[in-house]
């Protein structure tokens, strides 16, 4: 069956790298962006899959591609959700792009299914068309099924119906997921009161309950507020509750984890799977991260540029993976515990540094945020930290934790209202507003979002050169000729210079921001989560790439993180905040590998790992901690 113009169709952002991957005029990413192309990858199908009868104890199966490899387990239930040789291509102004190909997968009750690959795979294609979300330029082939009923074809009053009732969606990102201007409540009671389920009072006190549910703290007070005044996790606990609100038979979870931390990650995923458990529904999780995957899923499919190439159980495909993508994916993630070597860092650099020689040293330090008509709310309080030529020092912590107010107060973003900042000894808070910023120009920065980080309508060699222009270093001839010494060193040749931001992939542009923030060759570089952004293999790239420019230009630098892995893998010391305060120093074998304080503990307890039996270890002993501790674990009350 073919759908080129699904009705009622929503128009749903495709991200850039999904038009990257499958042939966009946006497709000059290189190859050190993506791991290697496995042999046969550009094949067209060479053969159709076998249904679902044939391919019940199968071994191994190509599944659309000679060289997929698909394990499948016979199960005693009809899908809830199920698509066969699903093929998605969009009509563009510069031609078709072919975003998913002969795609063929089912999801049971009681099961988890993960849709795994890097941006640009075709997962959140996949995904969108079993709501029939897919924008009208989208040309649809083969077969969806949601709950027994076709969703080709329907119309517009069953895709209202399918929605919600049968299938119901967790986004990515719960704040865009909301809507900014209306209640909590109003946006709760929406869904049931659209499908008939609950009205008024009736549905109000259905809605308190379902918050309740999902372990949102004072549900009846929440339902007046709006999105903006809840903490990242509130709000994502709040998009699941709405997603539940109709009783849906399966959930679809669009990388429902990726913006939070560790610990809330943590809480979500064991709320995910009581809802998995308690509601009988069953769960497709897109995601780009194998921790997760080994923490949620009870099956597996890796998608590479529209194909599935490799499907099983978890263990199968995370603990032998036979196709070289789904290798290249789980050797590029950074293994908590492996340390520095994983990437091949060296440890004896560690016993080099000079400790005595201070780049950055802040004592004291208190941040405040004014509120109308309250008192100050004091984001840091007191914290001290330092920070050595050419050393590392992670700063970690939960949203919240006032890590990344202490890089903006350093880069003099926002005022300190006490303490101490000094660089090689100079006070920055006390100097002049033209000394404090000519004192500024030795510090440069990464952000966590390459794309916001950049202007849109300036090319690539105006971006990186903008601190120069703005510092007054050098002429129009100078300042381009080291632009281009900037992309020979973070790998990206000298043709990027004329192009434009949303013309690169997320990690070429997050190379065009190190190249930028090293423009001035600073003495200190703030690097806040300058790769949560990007897919694990583009992640380790950046990585390994900022290790090297460090041993190049000789800086020093503060990485701001939630992930502790990543951490683990750079930094030769690491500071732990909670809720504004040290609660944990050290360096960082003493800190990540022996911590000594409980939020330590509790935070490396709640980072998941890529082994599946190591993480149902980690999961119960987290379990257990908590449990010690006196808390509560997320469970889903019915």
């Amino acid at each position: 069956m073919t759908n080129s113009n699904t009705e009622d169709s929503h128009e749903v952002e495709e991200t850039r790298g999904e038009q990257d991957a499958t042939g966009n005029a946006a497709d000059a990413a290189p190859a050190a962006d993506s791991p290697a192309e496995p042999e046969g990858a550009g094949a067209e199908p060479a053969a159709a899959n076998a249904s679902s009868e044939e391919n019940k104890g199968a071994a191994t199966q190509a599944n659309g591609r000679e060289n997929a490899f698909v394990k499948v387990h016979a199960r005693s239930e009809e899908p809830i959700l199920s698509f066969d040789e699903l093929d998605v291509q969009f009509k563009t102004e510069f031609g078709r792009v072919h975003a998913v190909r002969g795609v063929s997968l089912e999801v049971h009750p009681h099961e988890v299914v993960a849709l795994v690959g890097e941006s640009g795979s075709g997962k959140s294609v996949t995904s969108t068309t079993a709501l029939g979300l897919l924008p009208r330029n989208a040309t649809i082939t083969g077969e969806i099924v949601v709950a027994g009923r076709e969703v080709q074809g329907m119309s517009s009053r069953g895709l209202r119906n399918l929605r919600g009732r049968n299938v119901a969606m967790v986004f990515q990102e719960p704040m865009t997921a909301l809507n900014p201007v209306l209640t909590i409540g109003r946006q709760m009671t929406e869904s049931m009161e659209i499908h008939g389920l609950a009205f008024g009072k009736e549905a109000r006190e259905r809605a308190i309950e379902l918050l309740k549910m999902v372990g949102i703290d004072d549900a009846e007070a929440r339902m007046s507020q709006y999105p903006h005044e809840l903490s990242g996790g509130q709000r994502q606990r709040v998009v699941i509750a709405i997603a539940i609100s109709c009783n849906p038979e399966v959930i679809i979870a669009d990388e429902p984890t990726t913006a939070l931390d560790v610990t809330v990650q943590a809480e979500i995923l064991d709320l995910l799977r009581s809802l998995k458990d308690k509601l009988n529904a069953g769960i497709l999780l897109i995601t780009h991260s194998m921790g997760v995957v080994a923490d949620m899923a009870d099956t597996v499919h890796v998608m590479f540029r529209g194909n599935i190439v490799e499907s099983g159980s978890v263990d199968d495909v995370l603990n032998h993976p036979q196709h070289p993508y789904t290798k290249r994916l789980l050797e590029a993630v950074p293994h908590l515990g492996a340390g520095r070597e994983q990437f091949g860092f060296s440890e004896e650099k560690e016993a080099e540094l000079n400790l005595e020689n201070k780049v950055l040293e802040a004592t004291d330090l208190v941040i405040e945020y004014e509120r109308n008509g309250k008192a100050p709310f004091r984001a840091v309080n007191g914290v001290s930290l330092d920070i050595a030529e050419k050393e590392i020092v992670g700063l970690v912590g939960e949203s919240g934790s006032g890590k990344s107010t202490i890089g903006k107060c350093v880069l003099g973003l926002i005022p300190a209202a006490a303490g101490e900042i000094k660089i090689f000894g100079e006070d920055l808070l006390s100097l002049s507003k033209k000394d404090a910023r000519a004192a500024r120009a030795r510090i440069g920065v990464v952000f966590q979002d390459p794309a916001a980080s950049l202007n849109p309508r300036f090319p690539i060699g105006d971006c990186i050169a903008e601190p120069l222009v703005v510092h007054g270093v050098g002429n129009s001839a100078s300042r381009q000729e080291r632009v281009y010494e900037l992309l020979d060193a973070v790998r990206l040749p000298k043709s990027t210079y004329n192009r434009f931001p949303h013309e690169l992939s997320g990690g070429q542009r997050q190379r065009v921001c190190i190249a930028r923030a090293l423009a001035l060759s600073p003495s200190l570089l703030i690097a806040d989560e300058p790769t949560s952004a990007l897919d694990v293999s583009v992640q380790a790239q950046v990585l390994t790439m900022l290790s090297e420019l460090q041993d190049e230009f000789g800086f020093a630098c503060l990485f701001i993180s939630h992930d502790l892995a990543v951490i683990d893998m750079l930094a030769h010391r690491v500071v732990v905040l909670q809720n504004g305060e040290v609660v944990e120093r050290g360096l960082r074998t003493e800190v990540l590998h022996n911590p000594q304080e409980e939020y330590t503990q509790q935070l490396l307890a709640a980072a998941p790992v890529p082994e599946p039996h190591e993480q149902r270890r980690r999961r119960e002993a987290r379990h257990q901690l908590l449990e010690s501790l006196g808390e509560e674990v997320s469970e889903l009350r019915i």
